[in-house]
């Protein structure tokens, strides 16, 4: 049996038994906070020749100019070796970029060290990835959710569903079952997900309850952090007199980022933004702020020369919509997390009840991808093959 912890609650990794390593990007050029860059940095690296076009790709021991891979399931990106490459860029998609960072990708294989295909084969509007975040205290999440590819660095990422279409969920086999028989009602995949995001703790243990009524209010913080973090639907938003606005117009291009906390209030250069809680600038994943790395990666230097410096040569209005949606998630994140104790105390079915009822241990299948091929993906130099 695995390690457990004082009161026996199972293991993530039991509970949700595919997880898959994160993406190796290798080269941060083809993500950018913008769509536009993307492309104009394929642009550059194809007018580009020999030595030329090998140093502006940033070559790794796992992807050179000579690299022959196939398509990323889904996408339509060219398969000839980009030494000779004249095809049009792939349209960039949205990615998890960082914790809360959403940022767009060119989804080209040849572009990526390790794009964990698996992944995209699963990614759909009805998927849902959580994250390792590898935090270790009470206040940090362990987990982070999105409907979008992530590309972060971070710890094992666990979808939802191993196939498309939402089916076949990621849950030990006979878990709905058995919640089911303890609870008095069938919780769907979503709630699972939903409690294990309310009570995950730092060591990724999740304890699980029979007690209907502690189940429900579980359910409610969990798919309000669900949605939170997902960001779809329904934008979220502060009560009146507490949502932040642009108290004084931001320039073109900011350079600096300073928090005032007495007056709660964000300053870009001479730009200002207010209210801001505390809570929101103070808000961390692993010990890494979310408010300047996502500042930071809008308007860091890019090195002279590189595509990377390719970059919009203004701060655009839609990044200050995000600004202002990003502080009202982290305001509101914030402010659910006392809730967490009263749900991460206890355990009454506990790891060895699950052995017990012959969920656990899950078959080894389960910890596999499924096979949800049923078409073919274009291999190497336009070869087809049928995985």
């Amino acid at each position: 049996m695995p390690s457990v912890t004082h009161d026996d609650a199972p293991l993530l990794a039991d509970l949700m038994p595919w997880s898959v390593a994160p993406l190796r990007p290798g080269r941060a050029w083809p993500t950018a906070p913008d769509p536009v860059s993307p492309k104009a940095r394929w642009d550059a690296l194809l007018k580009a020749e020999g030595p030329d076009r090998e140093a502006l790709f940033e070559p790794t021991r796992s992807r050179t100019l000579q690299s022959a891979v196939g398509q990323l399931p889904g996408q339509s990106s060219g398969t000839e070796r980009l030494a000779r490459a004249e095809g049009p860029c792939a349209e960039p998609v949205r990615v998890l970029s960082a914790p809360f960072d959403e940022q767009w990708l060119i989804p080209d294989h040849r572009l990526i060290d390790t794009a964990r295909p698996e992944l995209w084969r699963v990614a759909d509007g009805h998927q849902v990835f959580t994250v390792e975040t590898g935090a270790e205290t009470a206040e940090g999440h362990p987990l982070l959710a999105t409907s979008l590819l992530p590309t972060l660095r971070a710890g094992r990422v666990r979808p939802l569903y191993r196939r498309p279409g939402g089916t076949e969920p990621n849950l030990a086999p006979g878990l709905l079952d058995h919640l089911s028989a303890r609870l008095g009602e069938r919780p769907t995949p979503p709630d699972v997900l939903a409690w294990i995001l309310a009570t995950v703790r730092p060591d990724l243990t999740v304890p699980l309850t029979e007690d209907a009524a502690l189940w429900a209010r579980g359910l409610e913080w969990g798919h309000r952090v669900l949605w939170l973090m997902r960001r779809d639907g329904e934008r979220p938003k502060l009560p009146g007199g507490r949502r932040p606005y642009v108290r004084a117009p931001l320039p073109s291009r900011p350079l600096t980022l300073h928090y005032d906390r007495d007056e709660e209030t964000l300053h870009l250069d001479e730009g200002r933004v207010s209210p801001v809680p505390p809570e929101a600038w103070d808000y961390e994943v692993a010990g890494v702020p979310v408010l300047e790395t996502w500042f930071a990666a809008r308007t860091a230097p890019a090195d002279p020369g590189t595509l990377a410096a390719i970059r919009p040569a203004a701060w655009s209005q839609t990044w200050t919509s995000e600004l202002l949606e990003l502080i009202t998630v982290l305001a509101l994140l914030a402010e659910l997390r006392p809730q967490r104790a009263e749900l991460t105390q206890t355990s009454p079915i506990s790891a060895a009840d699950l052995h017990r009822a012959g969920v656990l241990p899950g078959p080894e299948a389960a910890r596999r991808p499924a096979s949800v091929l049923d078409h073919h993906e274009e291999g190497p130099e336009g070869q087809f093959a049928l995985l």
